[in-house]
C-alpha cells in the first residue's frame, strides 16, 4: 500500500507546509497557490526540498506553468501539470490552472481549454484525479450560497467519466468539503490535505 498526501492553497503559509512535510508518505501533491502571485516560490521551495524525490507540483491560479517548471528544476520535483503516473493500479493525474477570475492570475484556463486538457484522462481506470479548480455548482466550490467560482468543464468529466477520487483546492471557504459525485467521491483539500491510502 503506498500513501500520498495531496494538499492545496498555502498561500506563503510556511507553518503549514511545515506541518505537511512532517506527515511521512510515499508521494506528495502540491495542488496549486503555494503562494500569491508567484511570489515566494523559493522559501516554499526550500521547505519542500527535504521530500523532492516524492514531491509533485501542479501551477495554482497564482502560478503560471513557466514559474512551476523552474521551481521543479530547481529543487528536482516533478512538475505534474497535465501529466499522469501509475502506483499500483491505480492511475493519478494532475491539471493545474483554475477556470477564469474576476483577478486576471497567471494560471487561469477557459473552459474550453480545461475540457480539451482533461480529454487525455477520459480511459484511464482507476483514476485518482487532481486538479487545482473544483467543479461547477457543488459544495466544493461554494464561497457564498449564491457564489460559485469552480469549473464546469472539470463537473462534466466527473460526471462522464467518474474518477475513484477527485481532490481540488481553489476555493478556501471550502477546505474540508466531501461530496459524492456518482461513483467519485470528491473533496476540497485545502492547507490542511488529505493523506490517501492507495
Amino acid at each position: 500500500m503506498a500513501r500520498a498526501l495531496i494538499f492545496s492553497d498555502l498561500h506563503n503559509d510556511a507553518k503549514a507546509l511545515e506541518k505537511l512535510m512532517d506527515i511521512e508518505a510515499d508521494y506528495y501533491f502540491a495542488a496549486g497557490d503555494l503562494v500569491n502571485w508567484a511570489r515566494g516560490l523559493e522559501k516554499m521551495g526550500e521547505l519542500m526540498k527535504r521530500r523532492a524525490d516524492k514531491m509533485y507540483v501542479l501551477p495554482g491560479n497564482h502560478e503560471s506553468t513557466s514559474d512551476i517548471e523552474g521551481l521543479c528544476a530547481r529543487f528536482g520535483f516533478v512538475n505534474f501539470h497535465e501529466q499522469t503516473i501509475q502506483i499500483g493500479s491505480t492511475h493519478v493525474a494532475g491539471l493545474g490552472y483554475s477556470s477564469p477570475t474576476p483577478f486576471r492570475t497567471p494560471g487561469e484556463y477557459s473552459e474550453e481549454e480545461i475540457a480539451a486538457r482533461l480529454a487525455k484522462f477520459a480511459g484511464l481506470k482507476p483514476l485518482v484525479l487532481i486538479c487545482h479548480c473544483p467543479p461547477l455548482d457543488t459544495e466544493l466550490d461554494r464561497i457564498k450560497e449564491v457564489c460559485m467560482r469552480g469549473s464546469r468543464s472539470v463537473r462534466e468529466f466527473i460526471e462522464a467519466h467518474q474518477p475513484e477520487y477527485f481532490f481540488c483546492g481553489h476555493i478556501h471557504e471550502a477546505e474540508g468539503k466531501v461530496i459524492q459525485m456518482g461513483a467519485t467521491r470528491a473533496q476540497n483539500v485545502g492547507k490542511k490535505g488529505y493523506l490517501l491510502d492507495l
